[in-house]
């Protein structure tokens, strides 16, 4: 399969300036194994041949969600990156990531997830030592279906009791995701039914990242992706969509995050 030519609407939410990219990079999303699925939302693997060309810098605006990565020079685990995420890509070469769901990580790491908020620890300090034949299996083929096999039998062979509090954060978070209106704390602590302070308690536990983050986030996902659609955007009427105070509100947020204002994005 080639190394690059995806379509850019395949890319998903949170990768910036898809058009490019998609010429750049194959990706794949490997669905896990049902026993995985309670904690991993899916796999994903990013391989590339840029070679005789020049080196390129992907750009993207992380979900809160933790993840495994194996990648050269070793397998790290990401914890939630609260800014815009990028990494150059050269020559010839893949990374097999394992994309958790929002909580499901806790589970495995036995303490809270805002220890490893924007941080990048080494896989072993979780996983132990194990994780460097995974490492070095997942880096010797260029097969999705045999990079997915070595890495699903690595996190079998150590899967934790499932635990009904990750997964109940895990639809709070989804719920965020689907329904970028939502604005403020209380309103969405009103909607879970929790009090604010439960709903922190639980965020800073199990994903990482506060309620308000997580809100944010959301909204800059769905702004990030009507700019990707291409065509004459109304930035005013999006801003009252997602609940900013007005355009200037939203164009500010937008830059912070993305590194660029919403017009000059847009037209990238």
């Amino acid at each position: 399969m080639t190394e690059h030519g995806t379509n850019p609407a395949n890319l998903g939410r949170g990768v910036l300036y898809p058009g490019l990219t998609a010429t750049k990079i194959r990706l794949a999303r490997p669905e896990p194994d049902p026993r995985l699925a309670p904690f991993v939302e899916n796999h994903w693997i990013v391989a590339w041949d840029l070679r005789g060309g020049k080196p390129y810098e992907s750009r993207t605006l992380p979900h809160p969600s933790v993840h495994l990565v194996f990648e050269e020079p070793h397998p790290s685990v990401y914890g939630i990156i609260r800014g815009p995420f990028v990494r150059e890509i050269a020559e010839l070469g893949h990374v097999f990531g394992v994309k958790f769901h929002p909580g499901g990580f806790r589970p495995f790491l036995g303490g809270p997830v805002t220890d490893l908020t924007d941080r990048v620890v080494p896989a072993q300090d979780v996983f132990g030592a194990g994780v460097f034949d995974v490492q070095e299996a997942v880096l010797a083929t260029r097969d999705d279906t045999e990079m997915t096999r070595h890495v699903e039998s690595f996190l079998l062979g150590m899967l934790p009791a499932r635990d009904p509090v990750a997964e109940e954060v895990a639809a709070m978070v989804r719920t965020i995701t689907e329904t970028p209106a939502f604005v403020r704390v209380d309103d969405f602590a009103s909607h879970a039914g929790v009090s604010v302070r439960r709903l922190q308690r639980l965020f800073a536990e199990y994903v990482g990242a506060s309620p308000k983050w997580v809100l944010r986030r959301a909204r800059l996902h769905e702004a990030a992706e009507r700019a990707d659609q291409g065509g004459t955007l109304d930035w005013s009427a999006l801003a009252v969509e997602l609940g900013y105070a007005d355009q200037a509100h939203l164009t500010r947020d937008f830059t912070a995050a993305i590194g660029a204002p919403p017009g000059a994005y847009s037209r990238t």
